[in-house]
């Protein structure tokens, strides 16, 4: 199981198409702070201070086919996607603009009604973007911007903090390649699901939680992997205690994309509150592991162990090795 697990994972064209980011970071790296930039590259959303408070900025790019496939779908996991990674970074959305390149014109409508449906979910305003109206193929983008009091931020996790997993398990599971995702948003209003999101913030603001990364393409693992490799820290996952929905085999659930599912960095003695938290809400949070000094990501499952990733001796994004944070 365990090395089956690890294959799979390794192998996971979510996860291993962000090899290549170094790439560019590193060339970027020279113009990313000019005197305000707090944080950049290796985050959900970049962030700069500005008269006393944090602006959040980030962008998403919608894989062109799952586009084809579900233009619908495509329109409303741009605006998903995009207000995850606010909320992530302890950040409330502000506004959002978008470009989309239409190779035929049959996609409009869909793609654009789509994002219409996330803008009212999620209570965001779309206020502006680009068209390319004669492209080769199909695109979609979303930029957000939002604000944060306090924030969350991938490179605060430190050895012997618990990891906890939060994941709103009332939803389904969708397969439209070569993206699975699990739906929680769908069937819930829109005061239901911004409740849900409003925890980050308010545990950012608080106090009680310092680092946190929602679980996107990369799925769980690969989330934690990112996490990891940005904080330049490690981690041990028990992965019997990951929680999942009955519907789903394990091996994809870990690579599936959620809609509502966070990882979460908290000290010992915060956990408990931090659990009780998401609870109230209806949302499942488990300790799922803990964040150890050694940079190795280590999985357990039904009694067996291995490495993951060694994070010594490899990349997932390359970004760690970034002047920026050495």
């Amino acid at each position: 199981m365990i090395k089956n697990i690890i294959e799979e994972i390794r192998a996971y064209p979510g996860l291993t198409r962000k090899r290549d980011i170094y790439l560019i970071t590193n060339t970027l790296q020279s113009v990313t702070d000019f005197s305000n930039t707090v944080a950049d590259f290796g985050e959900d959303a970049a962030v700069v201070e500005h008269n006393g408070e944090y602006l959040l900025l980030a962008a998403e790019g919608m894989l062109p086919g799952l586009i084809e496939a579900n233009p619908y779908g495509a329109g409303k996991a741009s605006v998903m996607a995009s207000v995850n990674d606010i909320y992530a970074m302890g950040g409330r959305p502000l506004a959002m603009v978008n470009v989309i390149g239409i190779s035929d014109k049959k996609y409009y409508e869909e793609i654009v009604r789509g994002i219409r449906k996330g803008c009212e979910k999620f209570q965001v305003p779309m206020v502006g973007g680009h068209l390319h109206p004669d492209t080769t193929e199909v695109s979609l983008s979303v930029a957000i911007m939002g604000a944060a009091g306090k924030l969350l931020l991938s490179t605060n996790a430190q050895a012997g903090q618990d990891i906890v997993f939060a994941v709103d398990l009332d939803g389904q599971g969708y397969q439209c390649k070569p993206v699975l995702s699990w739906d929680t948003n769908s069937g819930k209003t829109s005061a239901q699901v911004l409740e849900r999101l409003e925890l980050l913030p308010q545990l950012a603001d608080s106090g009680m939680c310092k680092t946190a990364k929602d679980v996107s393409n990369g799925g769980l693992l690969g989330t934690i992997a990112l996490l990891l490799e940005t904080s330049e820290k490690g981690a041990l996952i028990d992965i019997d205690r990951v929680p999942k929905p009955e519907s789903f085999q394990l091996i994809n659930w870990l690579k599936a994309f959620l809609s509502y599912g966070f990882v979460l960095c908290v000290d010992k003695e915060k956990t408990p509150q931090v659990i009780d938290d998401f609870l109230r809400k209806n949302i499942t949070a488990v300790v799922i592991g803990a964040v150890t000094e050694e940079r190795k990501l280590v999985i357990s499952c039904q009694g067996e162990r291995g490495i993951l990733f060694d994070l010594e001796k490899e990349d997932i994004t390359g970004i760690a090795k970034n002047p920026m944070f050495l």
